[in-house]
């Protein structure tokens, strides 16, 4: 399963070296997994209950607009709500992103960081909490996709556990 942001710029099938229909794809604004959204706990849940897959990635991109809204503060309407959580992102590390001085090199910290909450998110949800206490084997990943370059970066997170997911570092 692959949990990506809804920029169809981002060819995930390609990226991935999968054929269409080899993966179960959810998109929304910014690749979040927002503990009330239940269209996508109910994506992660038949993925992992019914189809039985092994691996959750979430894929966020540089250059995302959903983070970009989230970091200027622009009000947006609707979006404000939806991207409520990356601000908090962004407050919880605003000393590590403002040392930076380039506005680019700020964005796109704050967009693996993004990527990196999103995987907590992931884990903790009683979905994956209660395939772990099973002993399935599911793993969650963190990578980012840049528009620029066609490169993916594997941002070095992978849990397979809760105690894996306890012992990444996130910020």
């Amino acid at each position: 399963m692959v949990i990506e942001c809804s920029d169809s710029k981002i060819p995930t099938n390609t990226i991935t070296g999968f054929e269409p229909g080899e993966l179960f794809v959810h998109r929304n604004i910014a690749n979040q997994v927002i503990p009330n959204d239940i269209n996508c706990l109910s994506a992660i849940q038949y993925a992992v209950e019914v189809l039985g897959i092994h691996h959750i990635i979430i894929c966020g991109h540089y250059g995302c607009s959903g983070v970009e809204v989230a970091m200027d503060g622009k009000s947006t309407g609707l979006v404000n709500y939806w991207v409520r959580h990356i601000k908090d992102t962004y407050t919880e590390n605003r000393l590590k992103i403002e040392k930076l001085a380039d506005s680019q090199d700020k964005m796109d910290l704050l967009c693996e960081l993004n990527v990196r909450q999103q995987v907590r998110n992931v884990g903790y949800t009683s979905i994956v909490q209660q395939a772990w206490k099973k002993g399935k084997f599911l793993t969650i990943h963190g990578w980012i996709y840049s528009l620029q370059d066609g490169l993916l970066k594997n941002l070095g997170l992978c849990a397979s556990s809760k105690m894996q997911l306890e012992a990444q570092k996130y910020g």
